[in-house]
């Protein structure tokens, strides 16, 4: 491959975005960002000072200490791949939680969130050499990334794969309130007014429902080839 290039992987949650966004950062030599990790620790850390919660979101007073909130990516050479880091603490567990999912998206539809997290991910991905996955990689991040690609599945199919994930973490979920919890966040996500989740029209969709792991990354390697 003669030329570095930015990969945005977009598409619903559960997707298996971020396992073929790590698969293609470390056949590729490039950097990989997370960016719904960002957002699942400002969730956390409004989860942590009371702002949000089943009955409530304080929105003002999480906007009011946005400039609090300092997050980053840390190597861990033991896993192969950077752990999330709020405010210098390790958080790479407790955002993966179903309780953080249940927030998450509501926490990443305020703007003031979006356009902090945005600028950081803009700037990281300045020299290229970089595969970035989330909501609006390809409308919004970097709306001139050489490759694009939108990742979908049944939301049953969805379901199933993020309970298997967390019941194997040890995590006591039933499957209806994973699927409840996908179809809630599919919903908030294309339906928020500042940067709703929508395929990019250069995209490629890539529906993964019956291609397994290798199979997706077998494909889209291919993809990265033809344009790199």
């Amino acid at each position: 491959m003669d030329k570095k290039i930015t990969i945005a992987i977009d598409g619903f949650s559960s997707t298996g975005k971020s396992t073929l966004a790590k698969q293609l950062a470390k056949e590729l030599g490039y950097i990989y960002v997370d960016t719904g990790a960002m957002y699942r620790a400002v969730a956390l850390y409004a989860m942590q000072h009371d702002f949000i919660s089943e009955t409530h979101f304080d929105k003002e007073s999480l906007i009011s200490k946005l400039p609090k909130v300092t997050l980053q990516f840390l190597f861990n050479p033991d896993l192969g791949f950077a752990e999330m880091y709020l405010n210098e603490v390790n958080v790479e567990t407790e955002i993966r939680t179903l309780a953080v999912s249940n927030f998450v998206s509501k926490v990443a539809e305020v703007s003031e969130v979006r356009s902090k997290l945005v600028e950081q991910q803009q700037h990281m991905g300045e020299n290229k050499g970089i595969v970035m996955d989330g909501r609006d990689i390809g409308t919004v991040v970097f709306k001139d990334a050489e490759l694009k690609l939108f990742m979908t599945a049944s939301s049953e199919t969805r379901a199933k794969r993020r309970f298997d994930e967390l019941t194997e973490k040890g995590q006591e979920v039933t499957y209806e309130e994973v699927l409840k919890n996908v179809e809630e966040r599919d919903y908030i996500d294309t339906h928020r007014e500042d940067s709703p989740l929508i395929k990019a029209s250069d995209a490629i969709e890539i529906d993964n429902s019956h291609l397994s792991i290798t199979e997706q990354f077998e494909k889209v390697l291919d993809l990265v080839k033809s344009v790199s």
